[in-house]
C-alpha cells in the first residue's frame, strides 16, 4: 500500500518525542511518561538502537511549502528488529484520522524494510487481546495470531 493522499512518510527523531507521546497519548496507548516512555529512554533507545530500530510517522503534505515539521503528526510506529524477525511496536493513530489507511501504510512501509533493507521474512507484533481495532487491522493486512504466552520482568514498576 502507498502513502494516501495529501500524506508523507518520515522518519522520526529524538527531536520529536513530545509530539510522539502526544500522539500515543490521543490515541490511547498505555503510555508510561515518568518510565520506559520518558524522554530520557526514547533518547537512549534512539541513540544505542543504531540500525535496529526506526521511527516512522506520517504527516500531511506541506501547504504552501511549508516544513514538514510544521505539520501535525497523525500516524507513528516504531520498527524494531533482532536480525530475524522485524517488529511493529507502538502503531498509533491521531483517533481523527482513523479509517483513512494511515495504519496500513506504516505497516506496509514496516514491512518494505524489514523485507527490501535488511532481507527479514517474518514480520511481528503484540497486539493487547482487548485490542480488536488493532488485531482485526493486522487481520486485514493478512497477520494470523500466534497462540504464545507472553512473560515479563520489569526491574521498576514503571519501566
Amino acid at each position: 500500500m502507498a502513502v494516501p493522499d495529501g500524506m508523507m512518510l518520515c522518519d522520526l527523531h529524538e527531536a520529536e518525542y513530545e509530539e510522539i507521546l502526544a500522539l500515543w497519548q490521543r490515541s490511547g496507548l498505555n503510555v508510561r511518561p515518568e518510565g520506559r516512555d520518558a524522554s530520557d529512554a526514547f533518547a537512549q533507545q534512539m541513540a544505542r538502537s543504531g540500525s535496529t530500530q526506526r521511527v516512522i510517522g506520517l504527516r500531511p503534505l506541506p501547504a504552501g511549502g511549508a516544513g514538514q515539521s510544521d505539520q501535525p503528526l497523525l500516524a507513528v510506529a516504531v520498527l524494531t528488529h533482532d536480525g530475524r524477525k522485524g517488529w511493529i511496536n507502538r502503531l498509533a493513530v491521531d483517533p481523527g484520522w482513523r479509517g483513512r489507511g494511515l495504519a496500513q501504510a506504516l505497516i506496509a512501509e514496516a514491512e518494505r524494510w524489514f523485507s527490501d533493507d535488511l532481507g527479514l521474512e517474518i514480520f511481528s507484533a503484540l497486539i493487547h487481546t482487548q485490542n480488536q481495532p488493532s488485531r482485526a487491522l493486522f487481520a486485514r493486512v493478512g497477520y494470523q495470531p500466534v497462540d504464545v504466552v507472553y512473560v515479563s520482568k520489569r526491574l521498576r514498576p514503571d519501566a
